[in-house]
Formats: C-alpha cells, sequence, structure tokens
C-alpha cells in the first residue's frame, strides 16, 4: 500500500492500543493454566493474533469477542495429536517464546516463519533446548521441534536476546522436576525480562531470583485472575510522544501505565533529554515542542525505539550519537540501514556505523519518497518525519503497521495537521 503524508506538525489525542508484548505473555499464560481467563485487549496486532493461532494450534481455544477488544482463553488441556502447525508469521516473540513451551508440552510441532524472521538468529537457545531432550531441525521457512523438554541447569547469556530467556521461565514451570536458568553476563533489554517474571507472578507460578539465577520449581499449571487487562504499548506509544515533541501545539498520548515495566518506556525519559516539555497525566502524557538539542542514545536496552527516536535527532540541534545498536540489523529489516536510508531520503544528515548511527540535524526536513522495507516501526518513523517536513512524504509499504499497530493510519489521520 502506498500512501501520501501531508506534512507539518500534528497536534490532538491518541489513544494508545494494548501492548503486544505484554499480550503475547498473558495469552501463553492463559493458555498454559487451569481455568478460563477474559483478556481484554484493545487492538488485534498481526503478531497478537500469531501467539494466538499457534497456541490454538497446540490445543488451546483462544477466541475474541464480537468487536475483537477481548480474546477467550480456555487452556490447554490436552496437546493436540500429530504433528501441529504453527503459523508464527514474521513474529520473533512469537517464536522464540512458544519453542520451549512446545518442548514442555512435549508437542510435536512445525513453525511456519514469514519474512526475515527465518534468518534471524536462534542461538544460542537452540542448543539449551537440544541438550535438554528436544530435537530441531530447520528447513528454510519451516522449523521443526519434536521431544520432551528435560529439568535441570540451564544458562543463557544475557547479551543476545531476552525473549530467550522469557520463553524459558514460562516453559520450565511446566516439566517435571525443578530447574535452574542462569543469566551470565550484561543483560539487554531487562525491562523485558521484568514483563515476564510480572506475568508468572500473576499467574500464581512460583520462582525465586538471586544474582540472575532463577530457581524454577516444576509441575506448575499457571492460575490467572478471571479478567486481566493489557495495558496500552509504551513501543507504539513512542511514535505519537514522537510527534508531540515536534509540535508546537503538543499531542496528548493516552490509555497508558506511567508505572509500567515495559522498557520502552524510556522513550518519556529520552525525550525529556532532547528538550521536549512534558507533563504526566493520569493515563498518560502531554507532548509539547521545546528547543530541542542532540544526544547519545544507547540502543542497548530500547532497540526498537531507534527508528523514532532518530527522526527527532534529525530535527533537533546538533549531532546525535546512536551507540550499542548493532542488534537492529537483525530486526524486521536492517534497522541500522533502514533508518538511514528514510532519514536520508527526506534530506537529512546521517552516518551509518557498524553498530549506530551519528545524525547531524536540521531545523526541517524536506520530504520525499520513502520505503518501509517491510517494517512496522520505519512506517510509523515515515509518519513521525512527516511532522517536520515541509514537503509531503510518498511512503511505500504503509501496510507494515498491521504487524503491530492495525489502527495506526487511522490514529494518526485524527490529529489535526499543523503548519508546514
Amino acid at each position: 500500500m502506498n500512501i501520501s503524508i501531508k506534512p507539518g506538525q500534528r497536534s490532538g489525542l491518541v489513544k494508545i492500543p494494548a501492548s503486544k508484548s505484554q499480550a503475547h505473555r498473558l495469552l501463553i499464560c492463559a493458555a498454559l493454566g487451569r481455568t478460563d481467563t477474559l483478556i481484554e485487549c484493545d487492538g488485534l496486532s498481526a503478531d497478537i493474533r500469531s501467539t494466538a493461532q499457534c497456541l490454538n494450534a497446540l490445543g488451546a481455544d483462544i477466541r475474541p469477542n464480537a468487536d475483537e477488544s477481548a480474546l477467550w482463553v480456555s487452556p490447554i488441556v490436552k496437546v493436540t495429536h500429530g504433528l501441529c502447525h504453527l503459523p508464527c508469521g514474521e513474529s520473533g516473540s512469537t517464536l522464540r517464546f512458544l519453542l520451549p513451551v512446545c518442548g514442555a508440552l512435549g508437542a510435536q510441532a512445525v513453525f511456519h516463519m514469514e519474512g526475515r524472521l527465518p534468518q534471524r538468529p536462534l542461538a544460542p537457545l537452540d542448543r539449551q533446548l537440544e541438550e535438554h531432550g528436544m530435537e530441531l531441525r530447520q528447513e528454510g521457512e519451516l522449523l521443526y521441534c519434536s521431544g520432551q523438554l528435560q529439568s535441570g541447569d540451564y544458562e543463557l547469556p544475557g547479551n543476545v536476546s531476552s525473549q530467550y530467556i522469557s520463553g524459558l521461565l514460562m516453559a520450565l514451570p511446566l516439566v517435571s522436576g525443578d530447574s535452574r536458568l542462569s543469566v551470565t553476563g550484561s543483560i539487554e533489554s531487562a525491562a523485558y525480562i521484568t514483563m515476564t517474571e510480572d506475568a508468572l507472578r500473576l499467574s500464581g507460578i512460583d520462582f525465586t531470583k538471586e544474582n540472575n539465577c532463577y530457581s524454577i520449581p516444576g509441575g506448575q499449571r499457571s492460575r490467572l485472575p478471571r479478567t486481566l487487562q493489557v495495558e496500552g504499548d509504551f513501543s507504539n506509544a513512542a511514535f505519537f510522544l514522537c510527534m508531540g515533541a515536534l509540535s508546537s501545539q503538543g499531542i496528548e498520548v493516552t490509555g497508558l501505565n506511567t508505572a509500567s515495566h515495559q522498557g520502552d518506556r524510556a522513550a518519556v525519559d529520552i525525550l525529556r533529554s532532547f528538550g521536549a516539555e512534558i507533563r504526566e497525566l493520569e493515563k498518560g502524557y502531554f507532548v509539547r515542542r521545546s528547543r530541542l538539542q542532540g544526544l547519545t542514545i544507547d540502543a542497548k536496552p530500547i532497540p526498537d525505539l531507534i527508528p523514532v527516536l532518530s527522526v527527532v535527532a534529525a530535527l533537533s540541534r546538533g549531532e546525535t550519537r546512536i551507540i550499542n545498536a548493532g542488534r537492529l540489523r537483525l530486526k524486521e529489516s536492517d534497522r541500522l540501514s533502514s533508518t538511514a536510508s528514510l532519514i536520508r531520503s527526506l534530506g537529512g544528515e546521517v552516518e551509518e556505523l557498524e553498530d549506530g548511527l551519528v545524525i547531524h540535524g536540521k531545523s526541517r526536513l524536506s520530504g520525499g519518497s520513502v520505503d518501509s522495507w517491510g517494517d512496522h516501526r520505519i512506517a510509523m518513523a515515515a509518519a513521525t518525519a512527516a511532522c517536520g517536513c515541509s514537503a509531503p512524504v510518498e511512503l511505500s509499504g504503509a501496510q507494515a503497521v498491521n504487524k503491530s499497530y492495525p489502527r495506526f493510519w487511522e490514529d494518526f489521520e485524527k490529529l489535526t495537521g499543523g503548519e508546514a
């Protein structure tokens, strides 16, 4: 889908849809539980649907209500007999969370992967699973798994993917026998592991943690409250928060838990560091432009924020350096390359480094033609960039937003356009 985005500042109010990060975790805990659960989830993205479809293929019964504002979850009582086909689409979370879960259930399954997902790494998680009873085999876009995951001692580095750790934390309570999971070295995206710990505690799962070593008793089943609500998504809110930072009238972003453990809540503090005016509300923030100044941003804990923060940097005074960003090359696109391409195509100045970017800010971008590279976060960053352009932004591949935020363009169009 190709669209033309009008240039100029935006203002108004946006209510952010449900966090797909939290929805993944709650769906899995509910499907592995003892009782039915209603999960209120405002906005069913492609990734959330992928997790629900995979859990259904394993034997759960997950159904949206009439207006798709909630999901009824009946847990897995008996794993589906025979080979389970799991359509995980492009969702790395779905694959990395459910791979160890399949082993804990003793399921024979094949994950159907799309886009760049077959090229994204699984090591060293795959080795840990194979050393504890599972068999894995990848054939192109298909990943076959079988075998019964065993309890025992597990070890993963903390600087590869927090999703590996989260997947094991959700799977190991199911297996017979007690397990230990040691996380070594520095931990990247630690807040996402905290979100998993929160989901497990809410589910009544017993575990202890000491010095990044988890002790997990086996033979546990989740018991969530009868009704749950997924909080708003800070990863998606970041695009509108950044639009507010580029607006003299400002934008109110609601539907958020301002005390959330979501890692991308850091967008608020980073925008303050840029110089944006931010006022905290009961369920969100009001953000308005002030004098924006470049800074250094460490991408390690917040890789998904880098495309849109780079747009703010391109419209701030001075130089911004994005550091420790090598992991971005393994996302839905090579996000260092696609972000640099976006900024250059709109008249900005950026240097692409092996593991980062150096952005030289301007007061205005020119507009132009850009490609989403099939990446939802690049598509939404293009909309944010249009708020600082003097001419339209012609975007190809605008449908990429469906992965995480299907109603993004609808919400974007509700904002009032300002002067270009």
